[in-house]
């Protein structure tokens, strides 16, 4: 399902609401004194954040009625997303992408992708506990992993203990 010009004009007004919003919740964490993580490695391609996109929706999409409809209608109708399951305990929709080929692993329409496609997994760097997929070639590393790992040395942990704290903790570079 490639997209056409007009839904290409709806996605770049979006992408383009979407980007001021970050960048204006970035710029209020950060001015909070907020750390988030950073992100190392790079991109595989491997399309595992595609073949299920996930979006927690804001309390007032989840419990207006008429506000979750017109939601689920832009994710069809502009995006591409068909709804397969929902999690009530934390609001998120869970989609299948009709622009994601499971063969190839590629999006028929990466030019034109949604904001939340572009900005993964940046949109997750705010999070408590931010999950990556596996495949991903993302790492997370902690905002003081520095600080972290001086900390843990020489503490007699074993090595063991040492690389699953690092490993959980996000504290390598």
């Amino acid at each position: 399902m490639r997209d056409g010009s007009v839904r290409r004009a709806l996605k770049a007004v979006a992408r383009g609401c979407f980007a001021v919003d970050h960048a204006v919740a970035r710029l209020l964490r950060r001015a909070r004194g907020e750390r988030v993580y950073r992100l190392a490695g790079r991109c595989r391609r491997s399309g595992c954040c595609c073949e299920a996109p996930s979006v927690r929706a804001a309390p007032w999409v989840w419990y207006l009625p008429t506000l979750r409809r017109v939601f689920l209608w832009w994710q069809r109708v502009v995006n591409g997303f068909a709804l397969v399951a929902t999690d009530v305990a934390t609001r998120v929709f869970v989609f299948r992408c009709g622009h994601f080929d499971a063969v190839s692993r590629e999006c028929d329409s990466y030019a034109s992708r949604p904001g939340m496609c572009r900005d993964y997994p940046r949109v997750l760097l705010a999070q408590a506990n931010p999950d990556l997929f596996p495949d991903c070639g993302y790492r997370l590393v902690a905002p003081n992993a520095e600080a972290l790992r001086r900390a843990l040395d020489g503490r007699g942990l074993t090595p063991e203990q040492m690389e699953r704290l690092r490993r959980e903790l996000h504290l390598e570079p």
